[in-house]
């Protein structure tokens, strides 16, 4: 659990950084899994239930579209038969069931043609709806960067 610092806007004005707190203060839940999900229509489905989930327990309304839930997709592809996992990319903010499907699946596909001769980078890329593609905001030096801190319960 967390809570919304607010965001910086680049975009508004050409010399300076705005500031929205809008939000701020706003209490965040983070669900984290192991890397157990497999497939796009994996990822759809488990986000599905998660959205009834906290719909029924009446936590958020659930509406990806509004900003109330998000989801943020690590994608990493590896060769048949092999047991470790290749680099991640993570794509964040993912706003609605159906694009994170769209999401993992351009970004799986563009990491399984890069494999033949290129580096994949860990880096945090962002979706556009608008031609189904992903596109790189920052790149990632060490997982240390995500900064996170593993729980076992």
């Amino acid at each position: 659990m967390e809570e919304d610092a607010g965001k910086s806007l680049h975009d508004v004005n050409e010399y300076n950084t705005a500031v929205d707190y809008n939000r701020a203060g706003t209490p965040l839940i983070e669900i984290v899994t192991e890397p157990d999900i497999r497939s796009s229509d994996e990822a759809f489905a488990y986000v599905s239930e998660l959205r009834k989930l906290v719909r029924y327990l009446g936590v958020c309304d659930g509406n990806m579209e509004e900003g109330s839930m998000r989801c943020d997709a690590n994608v990493s592809v590896r060769k048949k038969g092999d047991d470790r996992l290749g680099t991640k990319v993570e794509v964040k903010n993912l706003n609605s069931i159906r694009n994170v499907k769209r999401a993992i699946d351009f970004e799986a596909q563009r990491l399984i043609n890069m494999e033949a001769g290129e580096s994949i980078k860990q880096q945090t890329r962002s979706f556009d709806a608008n031609n189904g593609t992903t596109f790189a905001i920052r790149d990632k030096e060490d997982a240390e960067d995500y900064r996170y801190f593993p729980i076992r319960i």
